[in-house]
């Protein structure tokens, strides 16, 4: 029986969230390798396990998994959280690359230098509720059916939910004019995999604060 997953990430969200996110709502319990150190990561580097010398990276089936994207496509097609057939694979792609451009965009607020995150702050608003939210909630009238794609649990799903819980962390309000979008929310935030990853004491990663930016500027040494 192979063992369970290994994440090579820091103590941060980062690029490895919504792997977690990924792994927990598919039942999957994983272990995590926290990377602490300049030391850490220069293990990782020059024993091989690093193909671009970069994180993320996952031990999974006797892989070592680099590429955020890769690594979410093989847990996704593994655990039937990819579509039925390349239809349905092209819109959960379509829909997640929706979803990445937000994400990136709130993952990276709290490394904005102070006389810029106000602007920063106004420009993620804008984009939440009038050019990305729409538009999923869209999809979500234009079928009636309670998931993205197939009227079934795919990554396009749990990807949704996971920055929509981002987008409350910038703006509670966001979410008021999408009732679509929070009733999903609340459907995937049920089912039991997902709510036992949003427990306190998971391995669900906090927002990222002064603490944990200092702390990654001293492992990359910036």
């Amino acid at each position: 029986m192979a063992g369970k997953p290994r994440l090579h990430y820091f103590n941060t969200r980062g690029r490895m969230e919504s792997i977690r996110w990924l792994l927990a709502a598919a039942g999957v319990e994983f272990e995590e390798k926290l990377i602490q150190t300049p030391e850490d990561l220069e293990k990782l580097k020059n024993d091989g396990s690093l193909m671009f010398q970069q994180v993320p990276m996952v031990e999974i089936d006797g892989m070592k998994l680099v590429q955020s994207r890769a690594i979410l496509n093989y847990i996704a097609t593994k655990h039937n959280l990819y579509g039925k057939d390349i239809k349905e694979r092209a819109l959960i792609d379509m829909y997640i690359e929706g979803v990445a451009d937000l994400i990136e965009m709130i993952m990276y607020l709290p490394m904005t230098p102070r006389d810029e995150k106000d602007a920063k702050i106004t420009q993620i608003k804008d984009r939440t509720i009038n050019r990305y939210l729409p538009a999923f909630e869209k999809v979500l009238k234009s079928h009636g059916q309670d998931y993205l794609v197939g009227n079934k649990l795919s990554r396009a799903d749990i990807h949704l939910v996971e920055l929509l819980y981002y987008v409350e962390e910038v703006d509670p309000s966001l979410l008021a004019n999408f009732p679509l979008l929070k009733a999903l929310k609340t459907r995937i935030s049920n089912l039991p995999t997902v709510k036992k990853f949003l427990q306190p004491g998971s391995a669900r990663k906090p927002l990222l604060d002064e603490k944990a930016i200092e702390e990654a500027r001293k492992v990359f040494k910036f």
